[in-house]
């Protein structure tokens, strides 16, 4: 019964002072954003509504997904250093309660905040983006929205190139269209060129007009096709395809970024690091607030004469040590000098065994 009423407690204590700190920092990173943004609000005569609703309600949600790991450390670290001032940590351990007894509760508080924070990383938070971050680049950033227009590269599966002389936004019509594919062996089988195409519907539909089919037998040529009508074919591309956004990668739920993974790589294409990088994140930042609870436990739970300031000390040089890793980390993995997975895991794997040592060295 007793130990019900100290998890009780121990829980309640964490949750309500993990959502005022987030809540305070969400005050703060609003009004330095927005006292950085006021002039290109003004300017583009943005109203107040769409600033609230459109922008900094989910401003609020991506700020937070970012620090909740950094919150929940912060957290243990203030009222669990109040419990030792007060020696209630050492009262429960004469008590006769083991020190992993009194562990159960931290870990259900920082499930809980896991559990939250998962689910917002991989659908909540980016069903946001699709609205916070188009606001940017019509307000803010401007000239974001960087199409590809000419001289276009693009693998449409591992054995078919395509190459677009220009291609025109406003009506998506390419000029100078050339399809072509090569065998496993890597020899020109055949090539389609067209003078025009035009993307009717999706999924793939285009219209080409003015086309010629080259066929390759060996060193033999022969024009398979040419025609000036219009033809209604199947291309594995849309202009979306061309389009690159700011921050892109964001944009993307969970189950849309692993379809977009998974169609570039059947293509054959590179430069999908930074969607991979994306997608391991969602997962290993919220892990670390199980890692950084126990190391905040571990260092507020040991009565010292410095009390809560130097435990806030300790707690939040150790907190900017982990993100400084982190950046480092996620660094070298966007410069693909480090695997996407190894470079996000890495914090985690090396603050694991950081917080077992904690642990292990705590007043018990």
């Amino acid at each position: 019964m007793k130990s019900k009423i100290l998890d009780s407690y121990i829980i309640r204590q964490y949750l309500k002072t993990f959502f005022f700190t987030a809540m305070l920092f969400s005050l703060i990173a609003v009004v330095i954003d927005f006292s950085d943004r006021l002039g290109a609000f003004l300017e583009n005569g943005v109203t107040l509504k769409q600033a609230v609703f459109t922008y900094y309600l989910h401003f609020i949600a991506h700020i937070n997904g970012l620090l909740w790991p950094l919150f929940a450390l912060i957290s243990v670290i203030f009222f669990t250093s109040r419990l030792a001032k007060n020696s209630e940590i050492i009262s429960v351990l004469n008590a006769g309660v083991p020190y992993s007894r009194i562990m159960l509760p931290y870990m259900t508080a920082a499930g809980i905040i896991f559990s939250i924070h998962l689910l917002s990383n991989h659908f909540l938070i980016p069903l946001g983006s699709k609205i916070r971050i188009p606001f940017e680049n019509k307000y803010v950033w401007k000239n974001t929205d960087r199409s590809k227009t000419r001289h276009i590269h693009v693998m449409l599966d591992p054995q078919t190139k395509l190459y677009i002389m220009n291609f025109r936004k406003r009506d998506s019509t390419a000029i100078d269209m050339r399809i072509e594919t090569y065998d496993e062996n890597a020899n020109l089988i055949q090539y389609m060129e067209a003078r025009r195409a035009e993307w009717k519907a999706p999924p793939n539909q285009w219209t080409i007009s003015d086309y010629m089919v080259h066929k390759f037998d060996g060193e033999k040529e022969e024009i398979q096709a040419y025609k000036k009508e219009p033809l209604d074919t199947t291309i594995n591309i849309t202009p979306d395809d061309l389009l690159i956004v700011k921050n892109q990668q964001q944009l993307f739920t969970t189950p849309e970024l692993k379809d977009y993974l998974e169609k570039q790589r059947a293509r054959g294409i590179g430069g999908t690091r930074v969607f991979e990088t994306e997608l391991f994140r969602r997962t290993s930042e919220p892990i670390s607030i199980f890692i950084l609870t126990l190391i905040g436990m571990s260092v507020a739970s040991r009565k010292t004469r410095g009390g809560l300031g130097i435990h806030l000390a300790i707690g939040i040089s150790i907190g900017a040590l982990f993100i400084v890793l982190s950046r480092f980390t996620m660094t070298f993995t966007n410069s693909e000098s480090m695997g996407p997975m190894l470079g996000v895991w890495l914090p985690n794997i090396v603050f694991s065994f950081v917080a077992l040592y904690l642990v292990r060295i705590a007043q018990k």
